[in-house]
């Protein structure tokens, strides 16, 4: 495992970047003993650790959110990459989806910072304080991230400078141990910020996109591990230090994800994408050459908007199981799909639902996918404060109206929400879930938080809950000898 090579400040050594947040000098060697004495050195460290996280959010993030829920089918190729096995619900020891390996790596360049920022000289006691809570947070996120995952992890809290045994090879803590760290995270890193501003961009942690992540952990532990009322009622805390921030639902959902519209006011943190800093995105829900569009037979609106057909993953389109769910009036359906179809001998047929929520940009008459990854929204925040709402047995219409109205417009009255059994609230806020955040990664865990993944999931059928944790790779065991294969694998 990478994490076991590691040496203090490899975190920066191999990066580019064109923004002033992401700009670091290579170093082509780096210890502990010449790194990690200057606030410019800290300041490259975290920096560092964006761009680590970033290696994960074009890829790994939304297979490990979204995969394996139900809004993906076939298009016309086979994927031959490893994702095609979560995508199918395959899973095994030998195709195990993306590893854990690039995360332990990310939580690797936080327990850097935690350990050197601290005896660092900065020009003010508040910088310092905020490069460790982005730290604290960072690594809360992705232990977060990672036991939705594999449940069970390896906790980590020191970077590994050395060669050990007992430090490299650990045994797997339990979730409710992996929690309290995540937790005890969330508090230190609130503790350090001074402001509830946000950072330019809206690209690295602040208090509000901090307090976001504490209503997600609060949410998923309160129903999934035990925490009931209590962590429901935190969630609500977090989630009203969030309103109180300079966030907004925008009036057009479409804007949400313009490109030229980054980092906007419904945006609480985003990983960044830039032409010239970094690689592309894996977007998926693309077409393939073999079936593109041709007029008359197809509209040539629809071919000009989605002309040039390069860019996207072409092996997965957007199912229609999901597709046909969504309300001509819903404004989410266009702005998320189009339905492209064909007509021949006054036959009109479905070639392939496309995604339109990520519309990359066109360089070169090339379409390259450089949209950022939205982790949390102000939209997220909103349906998680109905869900807490609901949890607790309170009213969820107020917060289920707002994302409704903005959905519907004008015909909103005709699908205003009115308050019914715990249950089906629960269903209504599951399925408001999947119209708002289709193609964001974030339905596989709503299906699990909300126990409905074995119901709602055709390929999950005959399988049990220990199908819901991913399996760890056969790269994995080989590397860690004190661990063992989740049940089910």
């Amino acid at each position: 495992m990478i994490r076991k090579l590691m040496t203090a400040g490899m975190a920066v050594v191999m990066f580019s970047a064109c923004t002033d947040d992401l700009t670091l000098t290579p170093i082509s060697q780096i210890t502990n003993t010449s790194f990690w004495k200057s606030a410019e050195e800290a300041e490259g460290g975290l920096n560092g650790m964006y761009v680590r996280l970033r290696t994960q959010a074009a890829n790994n993030m939304f297979v490990w959110g979204e995969a394996r829920s139900e809004i993906w089918a076939q298009n016309f190729g086979f994927d031959p990459s490893a994702n095609y096995y979560a995508f199918a619900n395959d899973l095994s020891q030998v195709n195990a989806g993306p590893d854990w390996t690039t995360m332990y790596s990310v939580v690797h360049d936080a327990n850097l910072i935690i350990k050197y920022v601290p005896d660092i000289s900065f020009p003010s006691e508040s910088e310092k304080n905020e490069i460790l809570a982005q730290a604290y947070a960072t690594r809360a996120f992705v232990y977060f991230t990672m036991s939705k995952v594999w449940g069970d992890l390896i906790l980590i809290t020191e970077p590994t400078e050395g060669i050990e045994p007992d430090k490299i090879y650990q045994e797997r803590a339990t979730q409710a141990e992996v929690f309290a760290l995540i937790k005890e995270d969330l508090e230190r890193s609130l503790s350090l910020f001074d402001t509830n501003e946000f950072s330019e961009g809206r690209i690295k942690w602040s208090e509000p996109a901090v307090n976001a992540l504490k209503a997600d952990v609060y949410l998923w532990s309160g129903k999934k591990l035990g925490g009931g009322a209590a962590d429901f009622t935190e969630a609500l805390e977090a989630i009203s230090e969030v309103e109180s921030s300079d966030v907004e639902l925008l009036t057009d959902f479409n804007d949400i994800f313009s490109f030229t519209n980054k980092g906007n006011k419904e945006v609480i943190l985003s990983v960044r994408f830039a032409e010239g800093e970094s690689t592309t995105r894996t977007v998926y829900g693309g077409v393939t050459a073999l079936a593109s569009p041709t007029a008359p037979y197809t509209d040539q609106s629809v071919i000009d908007k989605l002309l040039p057909y390069s860019g996207k993953n072409v092996y997965w389109q957007l199912s229609s199981l999901v597709t046909d769910q969504f309300s001509d009036e819903d404004s989410r359906k266009d702005a998320s799909f189009i339905e492209v179809t064909q007509t021949r001998d006054g036959v009109t047929s479905l070639l392939y639902n496309i995604d339109q929520k990520w519309p990359g940009v066109i360089s070169g008459g090339v379409r390259v996918m450089y949209d950022d990854f939205i982790v949390y929204r102000y939209a997220d925040v909103v349906l998680m404060k109905a869900e807490a709402q609901n949890a607790l047995g309170q009213d969820p219409s107020e917060a289920i109206n707002l994302i409704r109205k903005r959905a519907y417009g004008e015909n909103y009255e005709a699908h205003t929400f009115v308050s019914s059994t715990q249950e089906e609230n629960d269903e209504v806020i599951l399925q408001e879930r999947l119209f708002e955040f289709l193609q964001e990664g974030k339905r596989w865990y709503d299906l699990v938080r909300f126990d409905k993944a074995l119901q709602k999931v055709p390929s999950l059928e005959g399988k049990t809950q220990n199908d819901l944790l991913f399996p760890l790779s056969e790269t994995i065991l080989s590397l860690e000898p004190l661990i063992e294969q989740n049940p089910g694998y």
